[in-house]
């Protein structure tokens, strides 16, 4: 191994699904390798053609993952306006339709070579973990962060049966996380916790919208009006992306916020019911379908309008602050980060919404700060990444011991030994396709099927290596 660390970032989407965890790992990979101090790897999914068309929007598709990384680059470049230094690998991935998520398929982390095996960051590392059957992943790498996400609990709980599953998944993610991740950054405390992590936004705003909010100063110090239209939203269009919240406190206020107009823009599985319920409010609410956030469209909207309690940290709030608007959102650990900022307006129930929402269309937003907006940047999210993150300090600890190709140790750390009795355990509970079935895996995701291997030239194995392999406990 070189003297420059390798990081191999693991995630779980990846464009053209706008998704937190698509665009995000992107971003981050990008930054982290800018300088050119790091080789740093980006891993996301692979999914064949019939899910593509489940997930990609407007029957977006790719032949190959050489045309989709050609995409994936295009897409970063017009953005940060300069060429990244980044490998883009793909690990055989397939669309849940259940969970609306995409899996991982076999071991992905074989994926790395073990010669390059260093740091590797798994963005949702509950999600990426759940049913790993393969290297344990604190063996293969000699550090292992986990990023966390997705409040997975809160969306459980607005399912049937969704206190019991809440609770159940709770403990499974604590499980998953504590076996694979060394380290745990959650990103803000709408997650559950986990022991020894660290909340920190180490999230960024794609630079294009940066760009935008200093067209908008322009324009304020022009004297010229910068904003000619009132109120917006922009998500996924599912109802506990904040749809549900949004459109029961118009209902609920219709008679304070009469002179209120809505537009929201979105595409996706709940579209049909949002845009039904929109038409039956008294109020101006207007649907249309989703649109890139950086889209001129948006420019001249002043408020954005975001009560969402299932975002962790909403990517698209940052955006808004970033453009110059102003933010009206729930006062929520999600966006506790936001709070610095003057133009993030926070309520505590539904009479304060429409206090505040109103307040935010009669006035003019702050125009932010340099400081301000480097808070916002990646350069800044990249800089409280690595001092949380400790790589340099970490690695010290374990750069005298030598990576094992066992898949447990034989310390005599009693807790050690019992961390490695808990992975043997899911290492045989995720290796059966029953016991993979009842925990809500995809049938036959234990490896790759033939035209995942095609697509992504994999060698077809003549038996399951790994599991005829089967480490013994210490």
């Amino acid at each position: 191994m070189d003297e420059k660390r390798h990081i191999a970032i693991f995630t779980t989407a990846s464009l053209p699904w706008m998704t937190g965890t698509a665009v995000n790992p992107l971003l981050r990979a990008c930054y982290l390798s800018r300088d050119g101090e790091r080789k740093v790897t980006l891993v996301v999914p692979w999914l064949s053609l019939k899910d593509q068309k489940l997930v990609y929007p407007n029957n977006f598709t790719f032949s190959s993952p050489t045309e989709q990384e050609a995409y994936l680059r295009h897409w970063l470049e017009e953005r940060t306006g300069f060429k990244s230094n980044f490998s883009i690998h793909f690990y055989p991935g397939k669309f849940a339709v259940d969970k609306r998520s995409i899996l991982a398929v076999g071991d992905i982390s074989e994926i790395i070579p073990d010669d390059d095996a260093d740091v590797a960051i798994l963005e949702e590392p509950e999600h990426l973990t759940w049913f790993h059957h393969g290297k344990r992943w604190k063996t293969k790498f000699r550090l292992v962060i986990g990023i966390i996400h997705t409040n997975y609990l809160e969306y459980v709980k607005r399912e049937k049966n969704g206190k019991v599953r809440a609770f159940l998944l709770k403990y499974l993610n604590s499980w998953v996380v504590g076996i694979y991740c060394h380290k745990v950054i959650r990103l803000s405390a709408a997650t559950q916790d986990y022991p020894n992590s660290t909340i920190c936004n180490v999230h960024g705003v794609n630079p294009k919208f940066l760009e935008i909010g200093k067209k908008t100063i322009q324009r304020q110090q022009s004297g010229n009006q910068a904003f000619t239209k009132g109120a917006y939203y922009i998500g996924k269009m599912v109802w506990n992306k904040g749809y549900k919240e949004l459109l029961e406190l118009l209902r609920d206020h219709q008679k304070e916020l009469v002179e209120l107009e809505v537009d929201l823009y979105g595409s996706g599985e709940d579209s049909q019911q949002i845009q039904q319920a929109a038409e039956k409010l008294e109020l101006v609410v207007r649907v249309h379908p989703g649109c890139d956030h950086a889209d001129p469209l948006f420019y001249d909207y002043k408020v954005f309008l975001n009560p969402s309690t299932t975002d962790v940290v909403c990517t698209t709030t940052a955006e808004a602050l970033a453009m110059g608007k102003i933010v009206v959102c729930a006062n929520h650990p999600s966006n506790d980060f936001f709070k610095q900022f003057p133009n993030c307006r926070t309520y505590d129930d539904s009479k304060e919404f429409v206090k505040v929402t109103l307040k935010a269309l009669a006035d003019e937003p702050a125009q932010l700060t340099n400081a301000q907006r480097h808070e916002l940047s990646w350069e800044a999210a990249t800089n409280r990444f690595l001092r949380i993150a400790e790589l340099d300090q970490a690695l010290k600890k374990t750069s005298s011991k030598s990576p094992s190709k066992n898949f447990m140790s034989t310390s005599l750390d009693p807790l050690k030994k019992l961390d490695n009795a808990s992975a043997y355990v899911h290492f045989l509970a995720s290796g059966f396709e029953t016991s993979r079935r009842m925990f809500g895996a995809i049938p036959g995701s234990l490896q790759p099927d033939e035209e995942q291997r095609k697509e992504l030239g994999l060698v077809t194995p003549a038996e399951n290596k790994i599991t005829r392999e089967i480490p013994i406990v210490p």
